[in-house]
């Protein structure tokens, strides 16, 4: 299994992460993409993805909720700090979820990294959360010069699920919301979402599945999300691991 999305670098790892990467191999899972949101965390990404060459993969992006009036002058020294260990442009996107009072600044912020993304020919990892339709008309201007990317922590219906994949290099990532009791995700997937168009993530060490909800989230319980998915297709938890790593190694570049 490969969790694609993970902030391993975060402070709430510091004490034990030698042993939370060691859960995670135990696991079976076989690689981590880690994203940056911020200056700062770019740093700390690719600091840890040193640490654990092979196996931790680094992105780089301005998270929305990070993005005020200098974000300009922040995309330019973020823009610096690329080099060809990048695997995607990310956490990247629109989230009108707390405040609307940068509306006008993330939506240029997250244009400017699509056209990054389009340069350097690198996927996008986008968060979106109340911004869909601003979202998606931002990517249909680049739709066909998209290199692909993932819709990070999908938890939308059939309709919204349809939308996104009319972008045809992007995948939907699934998490822990799938194995939550009132999630929709185990009907909703199956009907609307090809198993070739699902990657796994757990967005540690937020939004742990059950049965750890209320824990730490850590890469080691990407394997629930896994077992509820594979439920939920009619499929063996093998065939799951199979295909998303595939779909990992074709829109990500992560090969194991």
């Amino acid at each position: 299994m490969i969790d694609t999305h993970c902030h391993l670098d975060g402070e709430e790892f510091q004490a034990d992460l030698d042993a939370v990467v060691a859960r995670a191999r135990e696991a079976g899972v076989t690689a981590i993409g880690v994203p940056g949101i911020d200056l700062q965390s770019c740093e700390t990404v690719m600091a840890l993805c040193g640490r654990y060459p092979g196996y931790c993969f680094p992105m780089l992006g301005l998270h929305p909720e990070e993005v005020r009036a200098d974000w300009q002058e922040l995309l330019a020294q973020l823009h610096r700090k690329m080099d060809d260990r990048v695997i995607a442009i990310g956490e990247v996107g629109l989230d009108f979820y707390w405040s609307r009072e940068f509306e006008k600044e993330q939506l240029l912020a997250f244009e400017e990294q699509v056209k990054w993304s389009v340069e350097m020919r690198l996927p996008l990892m986008i968060h979106c959360r109340k911004a869909q339709n601003e979202m998606v008309a931002i990517l249909k201007r680049y739709k066909d010069d998209l290199p692909g990317g993932v819709f990070h922590c999908f938890t939308g219906n059939a309709l919204e699920a349809q939308e996104l994949l009319q972008f045809d290099r992007f995948v939907l990532g699934i998490g822990g919301v799938l194995t939550f009791k009132k999630s929709h995700l185990p009907e909703v997937l199956p009907a609307a979402v090809p198993l070739d168009r699902i990657v796994l993530e757990t967005d540690a060490p937020y939004m742990a599945p059950v049965p750890h909800r209320g824990q730490r989230n850590e890469p080691a319980f990407v394997a629930e999300v896994m077992r509820v998915l594979a439920a939920a297709y009619g499929v063996s938890e093998e065939e799951v691991a199979r295909q998303t790593d595939a779909n990992c190694e074709k829109i990500l570049n992560i090969s194991v």
